[in-house]
């Protein structure tokens, strides 16, 4: 089932449960969906990769948002942004651990052909797509720039 199918059946789930919080987060996802497939130039469905791109970077916005809030003391919009990004990663693969992203950075440095630092770049094209989602963009730069300075 596509992401927007079942974020819709969610939706109507959250309304019957009247879970107000995970309303709030599935109608965002669902707005960020409309705005993607409604953009000049775009025809047909959203690809399995935009939709993670798309969940990604609405979890990647609860978590600034509540970095903010926690610096800020504000608790009550700070666990309203975890509850919502809480929804959303349900939607999201299964984060990798720090073994498994290392190792995944290790197998793309060998396919790569990366000797040092200077290759940062090529390392973190190839990481980015391949770990889309699966783990967090500083992370997986964190630690392609480790394993590089070796």
């Amino acid at each position: 089932m596509a992401l927007k199918q079942r974020i819709e059946t969610e939706i109507k789930s959250a309304m019957i449960a009247k879970d107000k919080v995970r309303l709030t987060a599935l109608r965002a996802v669902k707005s960020l969906i409309l705005l993607e497939e409604t953009k000049e130039g775009f025809s047909g469905a959203l690809t399995e990769e935009e939709e993670l791109k798309l969940l990604t970077k609405a979890a990647k916005q609860r978590k600034d948002s509540a970095e903010i809030y926690e610096k800020q003391n504000r608790v009550d919009l700070l666990e309203v942004e975890l509850a919502e990004l809480a929804v959303i990663q349900e939607f999201l693969p299964k984060a990798l651990s720090e073994e498994e992203l290392t190792q995944a950075i290790q197998e793309i440095i060998v396919r790569v052909g990366a000797t040092g630092p200077q290759d940062m770049g090529k390392v973190m094209g190839m990481a980015s797509k391949e770990l889309a989602g699966k783990a967090d963009g500083k992370a997986i730069a964190d630690r392609v720039k480790t394993l590089l300075a070796k």
